[in-house]
Parts: C-alpha cells; sequence; structure tokens
C-alpha cells in the first residue's frame, strides 16, 4: 500500500489546513479544545462558514453543493478538521437526511430543503429509535394516517439528540400496519412548530440536557413531505445508517485529546505523572493504536470505490469507538479525585479539564451504539473479513 500522499494531495491537505485554523471563529475551536459543549449558535456559525467555502457538504451531489472528492480527500477533510477543533457539519443535516433528500426526494423537496440543510438555516432531528424500538427500529408504532392531502401521525420518539434545537424532524412512520413491519414504514419531513408536536427533555445523570422525547398528537403533516414512495422508508433507512457511519471513528479527534492528556498529566499538582512508568507506557500504548487505525482509515479511503465503503470501515467503527473511549478513561484516571467533581462551577479551583472528566467518559459510552453496535461490526467483520 502507497501510504505517501501525491503532490496534489499533499497540497489539497495543505489547503484544508490552512483554512479550518484561520477561517473558522477562535471560540468555537476553543470550545471545542476545551471539550466543552457547544451552543447552537457556535454549531450554526461554524457550518455556515464551511458552507460559504463549499465545504460543509463535500459528500453530497455536485449540483448540491457536493465537491466530487475521492475518497481520500474527503478523509483528509475530515481529518483537518478534527485536528483544527473545528466542530464537524452537524450530522443530522449532511450525513443523514440531507443525502436522503438528494437521492430519494422529489426535484419540488430538494430546491426546498438541501440549500437551506447545508446551511443550518433548518436545523434537523432524527425520529427513529421508539420507547420499544431501538435496536429492533422495525417495531417502531408512530402512525401515519393518509386523511386527504395530509397525514395525520400519532406517537412518540425518544433519544432525539439535540431536539430542543430542531426546526423540522425527519420520521420514520408506520403507514401500512398490515404489511410486514419492514415494508409498512415511511419517511416523512414534520415541521416541529406543527400543533400536537412537544418536545420533552430526558435529563442526564449528571443534569445535562441532549437528548428528548418528542411526542405526535393528531398531527397533520401535508403529504407532499413524503420522501420517496410510500412504504419504502426502510429502504432510506438502511441507506441513511449507511452514511451515518462516514467519520464514525474520530482518529484526528482523539488524537488531539491524547496530546492534550499528555499535557495536563506533565501539569498534575504531584508533580508530572508522564515519569510514571505506567502511566507513560499506557500513554504509548494508545499512540500506537491509533497510529494503526490512523493508517486503517487511509487504507479504507484508498480502496473505497463507488461510493461503497471498504469492508474494513466495520474495523474503523469498532476500534474507532473504543481508542475514544480508553482515552477519555486516561483522562478519568488522570484527574484523579478531582474527577468526582463534575457539578463544580465556574469558580471552582479545579481546573476545568478534569472537572469534565467524568460526564465525558460517561457520555462516550454511547459510542459503542450509534452507527451500528459494536456487537454488529464483529458480526461484519467476522463475514466480510475473516470468511467466517
Amino acid at each position: 500500500m502507497q501510504l505517501q500522499l501525491s503532490p496534489e494531495d499533499a497540497a489539497f491537505r495543505e489547503e484544508m489546513r490552512e483554512f479550518f485554523t484561520t477561517q473558522v471563529p477562535q471560540d468555537i475551536r476553543d470550545a471545542v479544545a476545551d471539550r466543552r459543549e457547544l451552543t447552537k449558535d457556535q454549531f450554526v456559525r461554524s457550518q455556515r462558514v464551511l458552507n460559504a467555502a463549499g465545504l460543509a457538504v463535500p459528500h453530497w451531489p455536485v449540483e448540491w453543493g457536493g465537491r466530487g472528492w475521492s475518497s481520500l480527500r474527503h478523509h483528509l477533510w475530515h481529518e483537518e478538521m478534527q485536528r483544527a477543533c473545528v466542530p464537524a457539519p452537524l450530522a443530522f443535516n449532511t450525513s443523514m437526511v440531507g443525502p436522503v433528500i438528494a437521492t430519494f426526494g422529489s426535484q419540488e423537496l430538494k430546491e426546498r430543503f438541501l440549500p437551506a440543510t447545508a446551511n443550518l438555516d433548518i436545523w434537523w432531528s432524527q425520529g427513529f429509535s421508539e420507547p420499544d424500538a431501538g435496536s429492533d427500529l422495525a417495531s417502531l408504532r408512530t402512525t401515519a394516517v393518509r386523511d386527504g392531502d395530509t397525514f395525520v401521525v400519532n406517537g412518540q420518539k425518544t433519544w432525539t439528540t439535540l431536539g430542543q434545537y430542531g426546526d423540522w424532524i425527519f420520521c420514520l412512520v408506520r403507514t401500512d400496519p398490515e404489511a410486514r413491519k419492514q415494508r409498512g414504514i415511511s419517511f416523512l419531513l414534520i415541521d416541529m412548530t406543527s400543533p400536537g408536536v412537544t418536545v420533552l427533555p430526558i435529563e442526564l445523570i449528571d443534569g445535562s440536557h441532549e437528548v428528548n422525547e418528542v411526542w405526535f398528537e393528531d398531527v397533520r403533516v401535508p403529504a407532499e413531505n413524503l420522501v420517496g414512495e410510500l412504504n419504502a422508508g426502510w429502504d432510506y433507512a438502511k441507506f441513511l445508517l449507511g452514511n451515518e457511519r462516514v467519520g464514525v471513528a474520530p482518529v484526528g479527534a482523539t488524537k488531539r485529546v491524547l496530546v492534550r492528556a499528555k499535557e495536563w498529566a506533565r501539569q498534575a499538582p504531584g508533580g508530572d505523572l508522564l515519569a510514571e512508568p505506567l502511566v507513560a507506557a499506557r500513554v504509548a500504548e494508545l499512540e500506537n493504536q491509533l497510529l494503526a487505525l490512523e493508517l486503517t482509515a487511509l487504507r479504507v479511503a484508498a480502496h473505497s470505490a463507488d461510493g461503497k465503503p471498504h469492508p474494513a470501515s466495520s474495523v474503523l467503527k469498532l476500534r474507532g469507538s473504543e481508542l475514544q473511549q480508553a482515552v477519555s478513561e486516561l483522562v478519568v484516571d488522570l484527574a484523579g479525585p478531582a474527577s468526582l467533581a463534575s457539578g463544580a462551577g465556574e469558580g471552582s479551583e479545579l481546573p476545568e479539564w478534569a472537572t469534565r472528566a467524568t460526564p465525558l467518559y460517561l457520555n462516550l459510552r454511547k459510542a459503542s451504539i450509534y452507527g451500528g453496535s459494536n456487537e454488529i461490526q464483529r458480526q461484519i467483520i467476522a463475514r466480510t473479513i475473516l470468511g467466517l
């Protein structure tokens, strides 16, 4: 495998590095570097800077803002963005509903939604999971009944990430209760300001508000908001979930956190923790594993073709989430007793990174699940790579 970039790709990488480090507002990059939660305004400002430069949706069709890049250049774009502490374009918009509308939506839906989706003029929420339909998503029970020129929607969605910011929500709804469960599902776009839509917060164990439940009570949705064909929503959902895995192995972001962790270790109150052999060995092992993952990511990018990921992309998801969690655990251990002070306010004498360590560690447990659970990734690796 040729690991050295061509002169053209090396120049592209430098172009991306310069843009991300000079054009995205510093307050946003500082917040990412400090692992703080971003505000809605920061998400929007960052994405609009990228979109104005044609860098928000490079994987979309060219007529809707795509760049027609190779898989390698898309990888370099993503890695340099993470390295520069730039938040990735909002996944609900750019990696989920946008590609679905671009591929399966009517021309009217494309013109109505795609430009606003790329520019984050519309903040999309994801309406998939339900209280009794998580891993077994096809068991969903939210219904959409046709009534003239509208659908009447009733039901509940849960774990809706950042749904408190949502303007619209893309939903899987059951439109044929008599059909085999995967075949009776449709993909519907719903204005979250519609009468009958209620968003309620789900408070997490650390008191934060990241996820929500969304209720639909006799919500009328214009039939023109149906994406693609009636009862074909399961096919669109599988397409969406495939796009969700783009960038699911955050090599650049994990490397960045590990570099900061080494800085924090050197500044420990009791002395330089990196002078401790066990700590130094643990950091070195993580650095080696991240290097191996980075080389795997380059191999996947180099060998992906026709929009289809290399089978080793499942390795990226599996090891990427495991290493992301391992680095977060290292930070907790470096923080020591200060990691228990997650409720410390701004006036605390403890360093912010230490008080944020445990909430971030706990939050990243979800990385093993989204984008296809790690158990599923092991099955894919066994079948497609090992031939078992």
